[in-house]
């Protein structure tokens, strides 16, 4: 998807917003981004991902004509770090259940009723009969 395509989505998504209004709003985003990125700052958009700076330490090289070390001098690097929701979407799996704490029992359990934990209790911690 190029930045053109989405415009032209969000064109027929919100009808109330011209294209050249759609179009200003995608690029006042992106340039805001890119200024948070070259001041340093992490940029995160929940369920999508985040992209923060990395940076390169300085280090040697070879210049692949004349076999010549070179120094590299140290830079910063953008770098995207998916979201679980957009991971699990690629990757065609549902997310994970995330545990509920259940207030009467003081323990976390993931979406199952508090009768069948006390049952498996049950059965695994039976006293032994000797």
């Amino acid at each position: 998807m190029t930045k053109a395509d989405l415009i032209r989505q969000l064109t027929t998504q919100i009808s109330q917003l011209t294209k050249s209004q759609v179009e200003i709003v995608v690029n006042t985003i992106f340039e805001s981004m890119k200024n948070a990125l070259a001041r340093g700052e992490k940029i995160e958009v929940r369920g999508f991902g985040s992209f923060k700076l990395r940076e390169r330490q300085m280090k040697n090289g070879r210049n692949p004509k004349t076999g010549a070390t070179v120094l590299i001098p140290p830079k910063k690097i953008p770098f995207f770090k998916v979201g679980k929701e957009l991971r699990h979407m690629v990757n065609g799996s549902s997310l994970p259940q995330k545990p509920i704490f259940d207030h009467k029992e003081q323990s976390l359990h993931h979406n199952t009723p508090h009768s069948i934990h006390q049952e498996d209790f049950r059965r695994t911690n039976k006293p032994e009969s000797s």
